[in-house]
């Protein structure tokens, strides 16, 4: 048979079981509530302008190219601002990339705001393989190059005075421009779906 002392432990145990529970049920609702109010889209990028200043792929295993491409980027949170760091951008062509990746400058997105980005990519020969001279050469030949812009970093979300974590993010634009051999500056753009962002 138990002695009282035993038994107001018991008690004492269970309230402070019940209490807990109470209180990890109240904090994980919170956390939901939270969650449900400030959760955060991913942002959007697109492609909304292309220049080609320099694409000289006749002297492989190198590649010479100066391009500037304008991003457009939005964030669609009402709540929560995006804070961007440690970006750099590169072009690629058949998954090869033909520009020295640059860095870009931290940036502040608030919510519900767009940013255009307009880095100017190349400069420096980068070495490539056969087949992308090859495929340059015959794409000029008709027009239409595909290329592919890529982003990538990390990013923080900020609500209020909270910050989270740094979250890495890559971004990947398709872009088909017409582009002849010789022919400087402005291309038309001859398709650039929004990009893919993968955070």
């Amino acid at each position: 048979m138990g002695s009282p002392t035993d038994s107001t432990v018991k008690h004492s145990s269970s309230v402070l079981c019940k209490v807990v529970a109470i209180f990890l049920l109240l904090a994980a609702v919170t956390a939901f509530t939270v969650w449900l109010v400030y959760r955060p889209h991913k942002p959007r990028f697109r492609v909304v302008g292309a220049a080609i200043y320099n694409l000289n792929a006749t002297a492989p295993p190198f590649i010479s190219t100066s391009m500037q491409f304008t991003l457009v980027t939005r964030n669609p949170n009402k709540r929560v601002d995006i804070i961007y760091d440690k970006l750099s951008a590169y072009v690629s062509y058949r998954n090869q990339q033909i520009t020295p990746p640059i860095v870009l400058p931290p940036l502040y997105h608030e919510t519900k705001s767009t940013v255009a980005l307009s880095p100017v990519l190349g400069g420096v020969p980068v070495p490539v393989s056969a087949e992308v001279v090859n495929g340059l050469v015959m794409d000029e030949s008709y027009g239409v190059v595909n290329l592919r812009v890529v982003l990538l970093g990390k990013l923080k979300w900020k609500a209020g005075a909270i910050r989270t974590a740094r979250y890495g993010v890559y971004v990947k634009c398709d872009v088909w421009v017409g582009f002849k051999k010789g022919f400087v500056g402005q291309v038309p753009l001859l398709g650039a779906p929004p990009c893919k962002v993968d955070i």
